[in-house]
């Protein structure tokens, strides 16, 4: 393994990566102000704060992926490199993102060396060189991981570490890790942070960014909190208590658990709201094998799977993107249009989907404008908007779902992420729909693997390989053996599954 720089954590401190005074605006969104941030040499950095607080913006620029407005970026004992020099920008900070990066189709060795294959002056590419030189890295770090898979046939954890490797093996030693234990079950979480104390030890700095605040307490020394856009607490991790790190997160001391609003109600005796009995679409458009469910007025049901388990397929179906070749959808009794999106809409069912710059947004119109597109036939007469009527109806969603913007007027690519998402929601509440994402005496069927997102739901369903292998009836749920059920460690039998 490599040597610590200079001794390891004990000796004098190096940083890896330093902002000071960082400015960022989108637009009149400020995201960030005068936020500084200084990750060690050997140091493991906490950075905490909730949705819109700031935390992406500041690990764009950290990698290069914007520039501030105002403030001091450094890695290392180096001023950041051009914005159009990636090469260089991947010598210094590497980041993990919660969603893999891997290319499924290659080889563990051709993750590891991708765009950078060994070869000679004539382009040719030396593959046996590759995976020895992907082994040493391997061997260096301490990873155990054959060279050769395929990385579609590797688990979350292992693509976890072949993005890691990637990294090292350029010479980043600023290594920021997004959300990493998001869908890793409790014995992949612990060789986590075991390999995160090894790459410590070797003087890699680590910016851990984490929902869960038992994690910055098991593995980082110190923690930042950003809350809208602004820096508001630095501590050792030693020196603060969970309840006041809470506080500094939300604004006010944490709620007691009595206080938590109870997950939706749902009516009873009522019939279903959503109901979909076997339905099957074909593997080149996303594998569904035999998916039969329910989902009652008032309850929110959580479909959880990892990516390629077939759950984005059923949502693309519910509304009307994808077409099944067998099965049925019907709302409240009545079949759906299937393979029709407009129809679909216009039965009740609205969607937020997984990608919202792809899908559920237009960056360049205004905030009421983006708000209300799909209910232009209503607040249209003769085939002219109402201005006033449209205005109307935004104001009231940025209103209910607290938007941060300077105006209706204001585009919505100018937003911060946080902001741009609730657009999304606000957009599919307008139609005030019999399904959707979230909306109280609604049926609601929340596709998603960020565990966090799940805590509302009633009931969750699992999938894997495109078939429901398991079914949870009774919040909360426990965290590390929905992971288990997700990565398709138990046995696939789908109890209490509905008919």
């Amino acid at each position: 393994m490599p040597e610590p720089v200079n001794g390891g954590p004990a000796a004098v401190r190096l940083s890896v990566g330093v902002a000071q005074g960082v400015w960022k605006a989108f637009g009149e969104t400020q995201a960030l102000r005068d936020v500084s941030l200084e990750v060690g040499a050997g140091e493991c950095h906490g950075l905490v704060g909730r949705n819109g607080a700031g935390k992406s913006t500041l690990v764009a620029i950290f990698t290069g992926l914007i520039r501030p407005d105002r403030g001091v970026v450094r890695l290392g004992a180096e001023a950041t490199p051009s914005p159009a020099d990636r090469a260089a920008w991947q010598r210094l900070v590497a980041c993990v993102y919660q969603k893999s990066m891997v290319v499924p189709s290659l080889t563990v060795a051709e993750n590891v060396f991708l765009n950078r294959a060994t070869g000679d002056d004539h382009g040719i590419v030396n593959w046996r060189a590759m995976r020895s030189r992907a082994r040493q890295v391997m061997f260096d770090w301490g990873f155990d991981l054959d060279v050769s898979r395929l990385a579609r046939d590797l688990t979350v954890e292992q693509r976890q570490v072949v993005e890691i490797a990637r990294a090292l093996s350029v010479g980043a030693r600023f290594l920021i890790l997004d959300e990493p234990t998001a869908s890793l079950e409790k014995a992949a979480i612990e060789r986590l942070f075991e390999r995160i104390r090894r790459l410590k030890g070797s003087g890699v700095g680590i910016l851990y960014i984490s929902h869960h605040l038992e994690e910055i307490y098991e593995v980082c020394d110190r923690v930042t909190v950003l809350r809208d856009g602004e820096r508001v607490l630095s501590t050792p991790v030693g020196e603060i208590k969970q309840d006041r790190l809470v506080e500094a997160m939300v604004g006010v001391a944490p709620q007691r658990a009595t206080e938590i609003a109870a997950p939706m109600r749902v009516i009873a005796s009522a019939r279903p709201r959503l109901e979909i009995s076997h339905l099957r679409v074909p593997a080149t458009l996303g594998p569904v094998q035999d998916v039969s469910f329910s989902v009652s007025p008032g309850e929110c049901v959580g479909l959880v799977g990892l990516q390629g388990s077939g759950t984005a397929t059923v949502a693309d179906a519910v509304v009307g993107l994808v077409k099944p070749v067998s099965g049925e959808i019907r709302l409240d009794g009545k079949p759906i249009h299937a393979g029709r999106v407009h129809a679909t809409l216009r039965q009740g069912v609205t969607y937020v989907p997984e990608d919202r710059h792809a899908r559920g947004l237009v960056p360049y119109l205004g905030v009421g404008e983006n708000l209300t597109l799909d209910i232009l036939d209503r607040l249209s007469s003769w085939g002219i908007v109402s201005r006033s009527g449209r205005n109307r109806v935004a104001a009231g969603l940025v209103e209910q779902l607290g938007i941060v913007t300077s105006g209706l007027d204001q585009q919505v690519g100018q937003l911060s992420g946080g902001n741009q998402q609730k657009v999304v929601v606000g957009r599919a509440l307008a139609r005030h729909p019999a399904v959707l994402v979230a909306d109280s005496g609604t049926a609601v069927l929340l596709v998603s693997d960020d565990l966090e997102d799940l805590r509302i739901c009633t009931r969750l369903l699992v999938m894997v390989k495109g078939s429901l292998v398991k079914e949870y009836r009774q919040p909360p749920w426990d965290r590390h053996e929905l992971i288990a059920a997700v990565e398709g460690l138990e046995p696939a039998s789908a109890q209490g599954a509905s008919e």
